[in-house]
């Protein structure tokens, strides 16, 4: 058989084994929702060179059933679909802005030649790719994952001589994921904690499970670069560093941390109701734009990515996700997974509005869980923008399968540690059932 024959059958094959598991879904009473969900993500896996056209294929497919046989949750037909992009509109909008706004400010980044001289800091051999690993989750516990990612890709770039291994790109994600789970700055999801009323002390013990992975899928992946493409050994001689372009990128930094945190804390309803994020990050570009000129030429290619993820979270707020298994550190490990393929952001408001968890599990559940898959975190749809060889689910996970073993191995070191402890709802009008299962998984831990 020709190397075409065989690809052609080995995409037939995973094809007809995407639509038996959509039928078996359907047959058991599952939501029609959720069956073309599945197969909108069936078909990015088996078509990544097209993820764009089947992403808004699913959506529009999706939108449609909703209109003509399901209702919105905000109502049925078109007044609800208003109503339902009304409300989701600032979270799209702040992502949208965030992903083209890091792309800009890691071209900024990379244009400073400052990645030229780390080679005089990283040691030369593996251990300079994990140390690098490092410093990008240590940079995603105070900044926007997106941000951490994409810097991390940059400097990687210019070590390694342009030939990343898609291991190491799918290290770089779940090390800006793990750094961002206990922070609650770091993160979409435990900002939202933060918003909801959740104290962020209670979301640091996420550090434990996070920091233990990445020692865990952190070596293994730097040793497969270092056999890929060994790191730069010494920095080129005469280097020139654009402090310019430097200042520029923290500016953008400090501008998006401000933003975030002073939200947060003496604008919320703003937050709520403006893409304020979003809106600092190019405020600040285009103020320095005539200082140093932005990388316009990378938008469209950043674009394709960030409407294709746009395109997946809106269709995951179409899901109906009424309702959860009760609240415990099996259903939070469950999450996990889940979030690898389905959109944290609905999980995590879904999990807030039901209570009873243990934050700091939860947020490293949904926070680091989505970087087994590509497309599963937003960090990894912005490095795929930069390195399209990444949107491949079959080489992610093949090569990426150190980040599966992590997120196992951190959940369990994290319960065993510190053990389950379930917060009581904190906000009022709470279930009486999630009360109860609250109190009896409380006296049963004592």
């Amino acid at each position: 058989m020709s190397e075409a024959g065989r690809l052609f059958f080995r995409f037939a094959l995973r094809a007809t084994l995407a639509v038996a598991i959509a039928v078996g879904l359907w047959a058991a009473g599952i939501p029609a929702e959720f069956v073309l969900f599945a197969l909108t993500l069936a078909g990015v896996a088996l078509l990544h060179r097209h993820n764009l056209q089947v992403a808004l294929t699913g959506l529009a497919v999706l939108t449609l059933y909703k209109l003509g046989f399901a209702e919105f949750k905000s109502g049925p037909g078109f007044g609800g679909l208003v109503q339902h992009l009304a409300h989701e509109w600032v979270i799209l909008a702040n992502l949208f802005a965030l992903l083209l706004g890091f792309a800009l400010l890691a071209r900024q980044f990379e244009e400073s030649r400052l990645p030229l001289v780390l080679p005089r800091i990283l040691p030369d051999d593996w251990r300079g790719g994990f140390m690098l690993l490092v410093m990008i989750f240590v940079l995603s516990s105070f900044l926007d994952n997106i941000a951490a990612a994409l810097i991390g890709g940059s400097i990687a770039g210019t070590v390694f001589r342009g030939r990343v291994h898609i291991g190491y790109l799918a290290a770089i994600v779940a090390a800006s994921n793990a750094g961002g789970a206990g922070s609650v700055v770091g993160d979409t999801t435990t900002t939202m904690m933060w918003l909801d009323g959740v104290d962020p002390r209670e979301v640091l013990e996420a550090f434990l499970a996070s920091g233990t992975a990445v020692v865990i899928f952190g070596i293994p992946a730097s040793l497969q670069q270092h056999r890929h493409s060994p790191i730069t050994a010494d920095a080129p001689v005469g280097v020139s560093i654009d402090w310019a372009r430097v200042a520029i990128v923290a500016m953008m930094l400090v501008a998006a941390i401000v933003a975030n945190v002073s939200a947060n804390l003496v604008f919320p309803a703003l937050a709520d109701a403006f893409p304020l994020l979003g809106a600092s990050v190019w405020a600040v570009i285009l103020l320095t734009a005539g200082w140093r000129r932005p990388a316009w030429e990378s938008l469209p290619e950043a674009l394709k990515g960030s409407i294709f993820l746009l395109s997946l979270i809106l269709c995951a707020s179409y899901m109906p996700v009424e309702t959860l298994p009760p609240a415990g550190w099996d259903t939070a490990f469950g999450l996990g997974f889940v979030s690898a393929v389905f959109d944290n952001i609905p999980l995590t408001a879904l999990a807030l509005k039901q209570g009873g968890y243990d934050w700091g599990f939860l947020a490293f559940a949904v926070g680091f869980g989505g970087s087994m898959i590509w497309f599963g975190s937003s960090a990894g749809v912005a490095l795929a923008s930069v390195y399209p060889q990444a949107r491949s689910v079959g080489l992610w996970i093949r090569h990426g399968w150190p980040i599966v073993v992590a997120y196992v191995a951190g959940f369990f070191v994290l319960l065993a540690v510190q053990g389950w402890h379930p917060h009581a709802p904190h906000k009022r009008g709470a279930a009486p059932v999630v009360q109860q299962a609250v109190q009896q998984a409380q006296g049963t831990s004592q």
